[in-house]
């Protein structure tokens, strides 16, 4: 546990120190400004006394639950950031232990905490640190209800699950994966009981949530930020993404209201103007229509998102927009140098590790590529699931020591007659 402490805090805290200037200026998402309005004025939205559901809130709440008690600060936010790696790192090794032994726990977690994209990008304000260490959670909770068929742990997936819902809407269809691993092989009885306490666990979570948002926004939704998956789908983003851009580069539609996030930047009036659930059913209704007239095109799109998620290299020029010298250089080389090495050990491991996580796994990554097939897809939407590549690359690993040590190992010399 030390020595994962350790290697997954240290280079961080290196990178913390060296990009401290940058840390609350650049690379910030609405989700900042979202936690600043809380703390000041008791409001979740861009302005106090124009309450919003414009982004997913769980790592508002987060940030939130930092600036209230202590300050917005570079520090605050690194170290907190930091500690939530080393937490993820931490659920690796006893996912590892779980499925194996403490070595393989150790490997994977220095593996995943080493992650080059990772050690940058974690101690930036993003909501994706939370992504890695719920999923990472989630895991090891639907390993645990698996093996000993237990309800009460059933009832914890779920709720992480849910929690994850929060953090990140793609998830949304998640619980409904882990219930039917969990209910995997359990007697009969079992098997529809843990079934439903995995989804009761995560609606428990969910639902007050959707509530406020039915009574202070006036529709029951996880997020009314319709528009992101707009401009994941429409008939300029695929030549957008195709030039290094990313979605946020679409053009907007002529004509069209300003959003909550522009009307916010506007004038308070103009931001209590805004029908937040109209927009959001106005951009879905789009959404729908290009997929159902243009069928072609959207499978061209998603073709595109997998070979994004997927690809080793950077895919998104303006991912990181202010990445400059050696961080760039480390990003366009290291990483893809790492991320090829990863995708051949996970591999291998595959055939190595225990059978029940080598399903759990496929259908994990499956229902992320599916996410980003009908979404987008881009790096930071593939690093926090990379965890599990790491286990699977444990096993390779230590099969790779132990070959090599057995070719090392000298000859035994015939008995002398």
């Amino acid at each position: 546990m030390l020595l994962v402490i350790a290697v997954a805090a240290l280079p961080r805290l290196a990178v913390l120190a060296v990009e401290r200037g940058d840390i609350l200026t650049r690379y910030v998402e609405k989700s900042d400004t979202f936690a600043q309005t809380l703390v000041r004025s008791g409001t979740f939205g861009f302005l106090p006394g124009v309450p919003s559901a414009y982004t997913q809130p769980l790592y508002a709440w987060f940030l939130a639950g930092l600036y209230w008690p202590l300050e917005r600060t570079w520090l605050v936010v690194g170290l907190a950031q930091t500690a939530v790696a080393v937490g993820t790192a931490l659920v690796v090794l006893l996912i590892g232990r779980r499925l194996s032994s403490v070595t393989t726990g150790v490997v994977a977690a220095l593996v995943t905490t080493l992650q080059p994209y990772l050690v940058w990008h974690d101690v930036h304000v993003n909501r994706e640190i939370l992504d890695g260490f719920l999923l990472a959670l989630l895991v090891l909770l639907a390993l645990a209800a698996h093996d000993r068929a237990s309800p009460g742990l059933a009832v914890a997936a779920g709720a992480v699950g849910g929690l994850a819902i929060l953090s990140n809407a793609r998830l949304l269809l998640l619980p409904f994966v882990i219930a039917a691993f969990v209910a995997w092989q359990p007697l009969a009885g079992r098997r529809a009981l843990l079934t439903v306490l995995v989804l009761v666990g995560a609606v428990a979570v969910i639902a007050p949530w959707v509530v406020r948002n039915q009574v202070v926004i006036g529709c029951a939704t996880i997020t009314t930020d319709s528009r992101a998956l707009w401009k994941a789908n429409n008939s300029s983003t695929h030549g957008v993404l195709a030039g290094g851009g990313w979605i946020d580069d679409v053009p907007d539609l002529p004509g069209v209201p300003p959003w909550p996030e522009k009307a916010a930047g506007i004038s308070v009036a103009a931001a209590q103007a805004v029908d937040e659930c109209a927009q959001s059913r106005f951009y879905r209704d789009k959404v729908l229509d290009f997929w159902r007239d243009h069928p072609g095109e959207k499978g061209r799109l998603a073709l595109q998102a997998v070979g994004m998620l997927w690809s080793p290299f950077p895919s998104v020029t303006a991912d990181d927009p202010g990445q400059q010298g050696l961080s760039d250089l480390l990003q366009r080389t290291v990483e893809p140098a790492f991320t090829i090495l990863l995708y051949a050990f996970a591999l291998w491991g595959a055939f190595l590790a225990p059978r029940r996580f080598v399903g759990l796994t496929a259908a994990l990554l499956a229902y992320n590529t599916l996410a980003a097939m009908a979404f987008a897809g881009t790096t930071r939407y593939r690093v926090p699931w990379d965890f599990l590549l790491a286990l699977l690359a444990a096993f390779a690993l230590e099969r790779a020591w132990a070959l090599v040590a057995e070719r090392r190992r000298p000859p035994v010399s015939s008995a002398v007659r």
